[in-house]
């Protein structure tokens, strides 16, 4: 999802988990109403990555459970692999039984992003949505960001719904939806997108 500020693509991602409703319309998740689900099950199936994540002064490991605290050793792991956080993790002086410090200090930027990534890996959802997770990372922080979401869309199944600003973290999206004043102005992949005279190929 992309569109200059204020087209409505945080409101459009608080209506899939009915943090809010449409007073119109209506939300279907594979052609079945979001409100044929229970709340709970509804929001089980959803993973959120904040732009800003928040890191308690606890081990990786505890941090990576808060996404789902009946996982393994294994699952831990597996889900710190595929958010490419366990290498950095394993280097830490005690790896995933070292303390993370008061909102992640012991941590990168792009290090907490991609920590917190595999706190949402780790609840096994079937979406996933980053609210702009690449925002204020240098670009070999985002260039490794952008390798987890590439491991996440050929090692999962998981639909990723991501909101960007810049494009360099949706360009190989499969279909990028272009907002404005809360309105699809346009839709497609980054090609074909270029190929129109439209808001994308001017921001």
């Amino acid at each position: 999802l992309v569109g200059p500020s204020g087209s409505g693509k945080s409101t459009l991602i608080d209506l899939l988990p009915r943090l809010r409703d449409p007073d119109t319309g209506r939300i279907t998740f594979d052609g079945v109403k979001n409100t044929e689900f229970s709340m709970k099950s509804l929001r089980a199936g959803i993973a959120f990555v904040p732009q800003k994540p928040q890191i308690f002064n606890v081990f990786a490991r505890e941090h990576i459970q808060y996404g789902n605290p009946q996982i393994g050793e294994a699952a831990i792991r597996e889900a710190a692999q595929l958010a490419g956080a366990s290498d950095f993790i394993e280097a830490l002086p005690e790896g995933y039984d070292t303390m993370l410090g008061e909102s992640g200090v012991r941590l990168s930027g792009g290090q907490l992003q991609r920590v917190d990534l595999a706190r949402a890996l780790a609840r096994d959802s079937s979406i996933l949505i980053l609210d702009e997770p690449a925002s204020g990372l240098d670009a070999d922080a985002e260039e490794k960001f952008r390798a987890a979401l590439t491991r996440i869309r050929e090692e999962t199944g998981m639909t990723v719904i991501l909101i960007a600003h810049g494009f360099s973290t949706v360009v190989d999206a499969d279909r990028i939806i272009v907002l404005e004043q809360g309105k699809v102005i346009a839709s497609g992949t980054h090609e074909s997108l270029m190929q129109e005279d439209g808001w994308y190929t001017q921001a």
